[in-house]
């Protein structure tokens, strides 16, 4: 144990403090925080088995600080052995739901500290862990090791290991909502941080789902057999996700930075699909042969034009704004698109500027864009299966549960 502290600590001091960059957004990291856990399970469990609750506690909790979260794998299977382990604690016979304070706190920042004596609470607490650990990795997955400043290639095999990672933290997130957050009492709900509530973990599923979207999306322009069809679709398919995750995360009353910048970069990827959606959109009905088609098409092109330009400020804004950040290059359909709307849009306009300016009068609103039935789900997530140890059937002794133990103050009235 000691040789592996000391690497990991090794491995922070070398750490250089740099602006991140950002594919996939990823909201606050948060890490367990020190809780006395070990008096009050001793006095209802086993004691190997409160030592091996606490540890594994601590050892997400070192790991987590030594390593500043990069330890990824190691810490989400840490957390899938604590879980099978907590979830022995939720049953009712021993008398732990309310007993037990868990503490939490945001990695690098010990201040801000949240605390509840809830069981369920510290499973929502570990199950937001790991799905802000995944987005970290699929992040990475979309920045090379060779970065440069103004060119992006991502393989194929990274932009699917990527989707398949949104996915699963999408997967966690929905659980969260629809399995974890009904099972906690309204003052337990009402002390959670804003970006655990409802609303905004269900924000960042969605958000999740067009990020995955985006990067098939990107697959499908480097497949030669992917037709304008797909393209279309997929675009389409992201912009409604965007739509969405900006909706759910409108809903919330307070904000605070973190939230704020999620909706601007939410604002940003929106403008993005925007842009591909009418694009694509564009080249399908400029394949009609009425002058009514191109002049469809050209305002299209035209729309993506200007968006493409919005998206550029809405990028800049959103990486100023604090904490900031920095943008990867273009990658994927951006780094195409970057390069053919700009090409296409004087091209047509000289082909067929002339018949908008006929029509201009009829032409003023944008085409509507089809609607597609949304293809990308989270996956599905189960809760890791109860700890065999659980199981063992050494419990006579430790039948009595904390609140049928005699309380200091009645030992001292019975002496």
């Amino acid at each position: 144990m000691g040789c592996t502290s000391s690497a990991y600590a090794i491995g922070k001091k070398n750490m250089k403090k740099s602006i991140p960059e950002i594919s996939i957004f990823i909201p606050v990291l948060r890490i367990p925080s020190q809780s006395d856990l070990q008096k009050t399970l001793g006095n209802s469990i086993p004691k190997d088995l409160a030592d091996r609750i606490c540890s594994l506690r601590n050892q997400i909790l070192l790991v987590a600080e030594d390593t500043g979260g990069s330890a990824i794998s190691e810490l989400i299977k840490a957390l899938e052995e604590y879980l099978s382990l907590l979830l022995g604690l939720t049953k009712k016979e021993y008398g732990l739901q309310d007993l037990l304070e868990f503490k939490w706190k945001e990695l690098g920042d010990g201040k801000q500290e949240i605390c509840a004596a809830n069981l369920w609470f510290e499973v929502l607490s570990a199950l937001h862990m790991m799905a802000t650990l995944t987005l970290i990795e699929a992040n990475e997955r979309l920045i090379p090791k060779q970065n440069s400043l103004s060119e992006r290639l991502v393989s194929a095999d990274c932009m699917r290991e990527a989707i398949d990672l949104v996915l699963k933290a999408a997967g966690y997130l929905n659980f969260c909502v629809h399995d974890v957050l009904p099972r906690l009492p309204p003052d337990i709900k009402n002390k959670l941080p804003l970006d655990m509530q409802g609303s905004v973990l269900e924000a960042i599923s969605k958000q999740a789902l067009a990020q995955g979207t985006e990067v098939q999306l990107g697959l499908a322009v480097q497949s030669k057999n992917a037709t304008l069809s797909v393209k279309r679709r997929l675009a389409c398919e992201q912009l409604t996700f965007f739509a969405q995750a900006y909706c759910c995360l409108s809903e919330v009353k307070d904000s605070n930075a973190v939230l704020k910048k999620q909706l601007l970069f939410l604002k940003w990827k929106h403008l993005e699909a925007k842009a591909a959606a009418y694009y694509y959109h564009g080249l399908i009905v400029d394949k009609g042969t009425d002058p009514s088609s191109h002049v469809t098409a050209l305002c299209c092109f035209l729309a993506a034009e200007e968006l493409l330009a919005e998206t550029k400020k809405a990028c800049l804004t959103f990486c100023l704004t604090h904490p900031i950040t920095r943008s990867s290059p273009p990658w994927g359909a951006m780094k195409h698109l970057h390069r053919k709307i700009p090409d296409i849009t004087p091209k047509k306009f000289q082909m067929y500027g002339f018949l908008l300016d006929q029509k201009k009068k009829g032409l003023q609103i944008l085409p509507n864009l089809p609607e597609f039935q949304l293809s990308l789900k989270p996956d599905e997530y189960e809760l890791p299966e109860l700890d065999p140890t659980w199981g063992c059937g050494k419990w006579e002794i430790f039948g009595q549960s904390l609140k049928e133990h005699p309380s200091d103050d009645d030992e001292e009235e019975e002496t």
